[in-house]
């Protein structure tokens, strides 16, 4: 190699070793971890406003990833997935309020719950696909919706049940800075707690030979069929672990907005829940996490300034999905990766 070459490949390559350590140092910062803690501060920081605002996008965090299990995992459209989070809803609602159970027991109560209802209709949905597949099981939701409606002696009917209990946390006192604190702001904390160790268990399942065997099925379910894996099994067994996971996000939300009624398993739900889903980017993870929180901050922010709301919130969605095909994160996710490659070039 002659000096004029080994003057410009050495440079080079410094350059590129440099970029490299500065990446790995870069992915070891544990930015989820700083995200929550930052969401934490939020009963110390904000007013309650916020904190009423930053409860409702951490449940519809869950309740997006849920789904996003189905839809950007396992490539399984559900118009319908808002019944497991209604019976979530229902059974902490009515073990806390009827019959005197505790949170740490009606919680898990609820999430086993709905996905017992998810195995019993995912027996059925997972035997159809794509269109027939979405339309059945919006036809199981609106049964749920039927049963919450009409059953006034278990569900309250129309006026479902109203005035359901915070959790004993009287315990928090003895946290450091938590003493202040109201009621709700120290829900708010638990909130956050459960759904951080949700999200870690359903990141887990993502990466986990399962999760890959669920995207093998998205892209090919014929070659997965011909690899010998049971695709309606395992379609099933991920249709019972979102529908779980909905049923936790809708205890929460049963007991954050003080009560639970039959619109929470209106179809009109469902379609909320997907345009998060999908505003935020069914290819990435965290994807549903901000396209709730796109939504629920948009949605806020609109009202305070028109009664039109909702032609602006349309307006603004379809701005968003047409100028990011791949949802919020994935346009900054394309942006980082072409200022990459001007940097290195």
């Amino acid at each position: 190699m002659t000096a004029e070459a080994t003057a410009t490949v050495l440079p080079r390559a410094a350059a590129a070793a440099t970029a490299l350590r500065r990446r790995a140092v870069f992915s070891r910062i544990p930015w989820t971890l700083i995200i929550f803690l930052l969401m934490a501060t939020v009963p110390w920081v904000g007013s309650r406003y916020d904190t009423f605002l930053a409860a409702q996008i951490t449940i519809d965090a869950l309740f997006a990833v849920s789904l996003n299990l189905l839809l950007g995992t396992t490539g399984l459209i559900s118009f319908g997935h808002v019944a497991y989070f209604g019976v979530g809803a229902y059974v902490c609602g009515i073990l806390m309020k009827t019959y005197g159970v505790a949170f740490y027991l009606a919680f898990p109560a609820a999430g086993l719950g709905a996905a017992l209802f998810a195995l019993i209709a995912g027996y059925f949905c997972v035997r159809l696909i794509k269109l027939y597949f979405a339309m059945l099981t919006l036809a199981f939701s609106q049964i749920v919706w039927a049963i919450a409606y009409k059953w006034n002696d278990v569900t309250g009917g129309d006026q479902g049940l109203p005035e359901i209990p915070y959790p004993h946390l009287d315990w928090m006192s003895a946290i450091p800075g938590c003493g202040d604190l109201s009621i709700g702001a120290r829900f708010y904390l638990l909130t956050l707690l459960l759904v951080a160790v949700s999200l870690a268990i359903v990141h887990r399942v993502v990466r986990s030979p399962f999760g890959r065997v669920l995207t093998t099925i998205r892209d090919n379910p014929e070659r997965a069929a011909f690899l010998g894996i049971n695709v309606r099994l395992y379609q099933l067994a991920a249709f019972v672990v979102a529908g779980g996971l909905a049923g936790l996000a809708g205890a929460l939300y049963g007991i954050f907005s003080r009560g639970v009624f039959a619109d929470y398993v209106f179809w009109s739900k469902s379609a909320e829940i997907v345009i998060m889903t999908i505003l935020g980017g069914t290819g990435y993870f965290w994807g549903p996490p901000v396209g709730a929180a796109a939504l629920v901050w948009l949605n806020q922010v609109i009202t305070d300034y028109t009664q039109y709301w909702s032609f602006v919130l349309g307006a603004i969605l379809l701005a968003l999905l047409f100028g990011f095909p791949g949802g919020i994160v994935g346009g900054l996710d394309l942006l980082w990766q072409r200022l990459k490659r001007l940097r290195n070039a």
